[in-house]
């Protein structure tokens, strides 16, 4: 992740160190920005690669003491659901730290219109702010090898503690199928009048497994996407999906702290994956928006709005 780009990399660390990136990106900075840092692939400009995957979701009835929505009322619907790798670059290899977090995004084919949930395997977000993250990918590649000391990137998780939690602690799954995926947005649900504020949170039947660093090394380039191939061939894998439920004094609005672990858990219902989308145009054309939901659910941290207009910019660039 750490490489030299060149002029570009001199124009982000000039940036960097001037301040100037203190005020909230546009989605097309946003955009731009994942391409200097990872360089521009023509894919995707974050969670290049990934695995398709198709299968169903039935909702749990507790899951309408939430909201009204069509997808809680329904019968089984069909998804189509992503597992990714970190990073813009389309070739990371599946056994390197770099390639965390991993990335497990979902469509809900419900009745009305599609539903989308997008998650990651971390508990929170590294930056506040989307303009804090930008911040955070321009002084990576400019604090690779060779760089001045103390680096743009060490001068920020200086300053930035909860970033360097996030870039220091990832655990690397077993499999796509044995990590715990979390939403790291809040999201308003509302019915009769009553709203809770939530967190997504998903949850593997097979149990969370994950990897130290020499195990990981030893793995194959491709171990997580050759993984889940097999495991679809013998047979579903599963995840429930919960709500965390928001307390008083719970951070709304920053991702980047993560709602204490005794807080309230609302089954919202099982996706269950039963096999693998081998036609690689499928994931060309797909598109997820975090921000992609039904009446009677709404965004409450701002950073979706920016989430959800960068993902189509990203998405045309890519076609």
């Amino acid at each position: 992740m750490n490489r030299n780009i060149g002029m570009a990399g001199v124009a982000a660390a000039f940036f960097f160190a001037s301040g100037a990136m203190a005020a909230e990106p546009t989605p097309q900075q946003m955009v731009d920005t994942l391409h200097t840092t990872f360089g521009d692939h023509h894919s995707r400009a974050v969670h290049a690669k990934g695995t398709i995957v198709e299968g169903s979701f039935t909702a749990n009835p507790a899951a309408r003491s939430l909201s009204a929505v069509a997808l809680f009322s329904a019968a089984k619907v069909p998804v189509t659901a992503r597992f990714s790798d970190f990073t813009g670059i389309p070739t990371i290899p599946d056994n390197v730290g770099d390639a965390n977090p991993r990335g497990f995004a979902v469509k809900f084919k419900a009745p009305g219109g599609d539903f989308d949930i997008v998650t990651h395997s971390f508990n929170g977000f590294p930056t506040k702010t989307s303009g804090e993250f930008r911040e955070l990918l321009l002084a990576i590649p400019v604090s690779g090898e060779g760089a001045v000391k103390p680096t743009a990137l060490e001068k920020f998780l200086a300053a930035h503690p909860i970033a360097k939690t996030f870039l220091t602690t990832q655990k690397s799954p077993e499999s796509f199928a044995t990590s715990a995926y979390f939403g790291v947005n809040a999201f308003k649900y509302t019915k009769a009048g009553s709203a809770s504020f939530v967190r997504y949170r998903l949850v593997p039947a097979a149990g969370e497994h994950y990897l130290d660093a020499a195990a990981l090394a030893a793995k194959s380039a491709n171990f997580l996407q050759d993984d889940i191939v097999q495991r679809l061939a013998k047979g579903p894998v599963s995840f429930d999906w919960f709500a965390q439920i928001a307390a008083k004094g719970d951070a709304i609005d920053d991702p980047s702290v993560a709602w204490p672990g005794g807080r309230k858990l609302v089954k919202l219902g099982t996706i269950t994956l039963t096999k693998v989308v081998a036609d690689t145009g499928t994931d060309h054309q797909l598109l997820f928006l975090p921000a992609n939901m039904p009446d009677g659910i709404e965004a409450a941290d701002p950073m979706l709005g920016i989430r959800n207009n960068a993902y189509p910019i990203s998405f045309s660039h890519r076609q």
